[in-house]
């Protein structure tokens, strides 16, 4: 079993759409069984009174046009005890990791990566947040998925 978590800044943005886009590529590969796939926080910025924003709209619009549904995600924040649940946190950028290092501590913050790391690149994961480009942040998704999928055969 795989145990992925992504996680970005305020699980709004990037990280649902790389959680949901690999869910996807997991599900038409038929092996859906063989993960655990979730997203989250490092800020609880999107949650309030026990209760996370939805994904941003532009985000869900383009990943409805892709032909996936991510209505029932909301925020959540990421927690030192996700440290055990999980076997890897793929991170947006590098605040993001040095953020959930932070929250996992020692013991599991070695088990934080950047996505993008997976093709080889030291660079973050393009935030749509601020450059209204959310095209260029699911391919950035889209590349470090599928390199990192590979890597688990």
């Amino acid at each position: 079993m795989h145990k992925i978590m992504f996680v970005c800044h305020g699980n709004i943005c990037r990280s649902p759409m790389a959680e949901y886009l690999c869910k996807d590529f997991v599900f038409k590969s038929g092996r859906e069984q063989e993960f655990v796939i979730a997203s989250s926080a490092v800020s609880n910025e999107n949650c309030w009174n026990g209760r996370g924003a939805p994904v941003y709209a532009p985000v869900k619009a383009l990943l409805r046009e892709k032909g996936i549904n991510c209505d029932e995600k909301r925020a959540c924040v990421l927690t030192a005890s996700d440290g055990e649940k999980y076997d890897v946190f793929l991170c947006m950028d590098d605040s993001n990791v040095r953020r959930a290092k932070a929250i996992l501590g020692a013991k599991n913050g070695e088990k934080c990566k950047k996505l993008l790391s997976y093709v080889g690149e030291s660079g973050d994961v393009a935030d749509p947040w601020y450059t209204d480009d959310y095209e260029r942040a699911y391919q950035d998704i889209y590349r470090g998925l599928q390199a990192f999928l590979k890597t688990l055969g």
